[in-house]
């Protein structure tokens, strides 16, 4: 079986690509390198003992995507990783984000409609919930107007899919609501590697563990939670890559109930950010310098996952604490400054 993984050099995609190869899947990875490296290819082999096919391209060009699926006719399954992810980026730059998370979505979706079969794993997000009315989220929790460019992109994605398969019985999708991820692989060969000013808590808590940044601000402390500060749902890299393997065999083996079909993904445990800092504080024995600003407009106060779907309809369970996947996001913190 050959499983395109598009952004598969990219954090998430990455230990997917990983999780694929140990489990026999031929993977060919698409990468503009926009926000990663043509590095982690080594480290991906330096863990299973393959290094994946891979093509740098960019899928906003639309003649290049009717090309590479050309070239490659017997792919069978995309997981579809590639997309703009900063929140706070989204708002600043809104025609960026739409063509780059909705226009090459459209173009790997009509390449997929020409084959007589086609597996399709979304990578979407818990931002489609927004403020959820209640917790934990379950599926069915209602989508909200999205906060931001970013968050609606991913509440589109799943709308084109969930149209696209509605008329295309040979199209079978999953759409994978992921919570916050966070961790590197045991291996220390992988792990996130931000660009620039790091958007996500947890490589910003490394950064600043090891001297790369000077202090943490926790923005907010009077959110209505146990200490005041955010909710999140914080899930090992590693559990969240093997969710989709689990999605796409389910997909392989003929075993989903619709051709279209959303699962969350979290460990179904919320941890507030003075428990993240807390958390790395232990694994790593030093003190975090940390100061409480000002909320950060759009914001939300509390998001964890129902994943009773996810463990009984797909099979899929993360076996990772927060403590574990803090240590290896500190290993990784500590290699990569060597």
């Amino acid at each position: 079986m050959k499983v395109l993984v598009t952004g598969g050099l990219g954090f998430i995609g990455s230990h997917t690509v990983v999780e694929l190869q140990t489990k026999g899947f031929e993977v060919i990875i698409i990468d503009d390198c926009s926000n990663s490296d043509e590095k982690v290819l080594i480290g991906i082999e330096a863990i299973t003992g393959k290094k994946p096919l891979f093509e740098k391209l960019d899928l906003k060009e639309k003649h290049s995507v009717e090309d590479f699926f050309q070239r490659h006719q017997d792919i069978t399954g995309v997981i579809h990783f590639a997309a703009s992810k900063a929140v706070g980026e989204s708002v600043e730059k809104p025609l960026l984000y739409y063509e780059n998370n909705i226009g090459t979505l459209i173009y790997i979706l009509k390449e997929l409609c020409r084959k007589n079969k086609a597996s399709f794993i979304f990578s979407s997000s818990c931002t489609v919930y927004g403020q959820a009315d209640k917790m934990p989220i379950t599926e069915d929790a209602p989508v909200k107007v999205a906060e931001s460019p970013y968050g609606n992109t991913k509440q589109m994605g799943e709308e084109i899919i969930a149209d696209t398969c509605k008329v295309t019985p040979s199209l079978n999708a999953i759409a994978l609501r992921y919570f916050n991820p966070m961790g590197a692989h045991p291996s220390g060969e992988i792990g996130e590697l931000p660009k620039g000013v790091p958007q996500n808590l947890v490589p910003f808590i490394t950064q600043t563990g090891i001297g790369l940044r000077k202090e943490l601000s926790v923005f907010g402390d009077d959110y209505p939670t146990p200490d005041g500060t955010c909710i999140r749902d914080y899930i090992y890299v590693v559990d969240l890559a093997k969710a989709h393997v689990v999605a796409l065999e389910r997909l392989f083996q003929g075993k989903n109930e619709k051709n279209y079909e959303v699962f969350n993904v979290g460990t179904g445990t919320g941890s507030s950010v003075l428990e993240a800092i807390h958390s790395f504080e232990k694994v790593s024995g030093r003190k975090l310098n940390y100061k409480i600003v000002d909320r950060r407009p759009g914001d939300i106060t509390s998001a964890y996952a129902d994943t009773t779907k996810a463990n009984t309809v797909l099979g899929w369970k993360a076996e990772y604490t927060l403590d574990e996947a803090m240590n290896y996001a500190w290993i990784w913190e500590q290699k990569i400054r060597d």
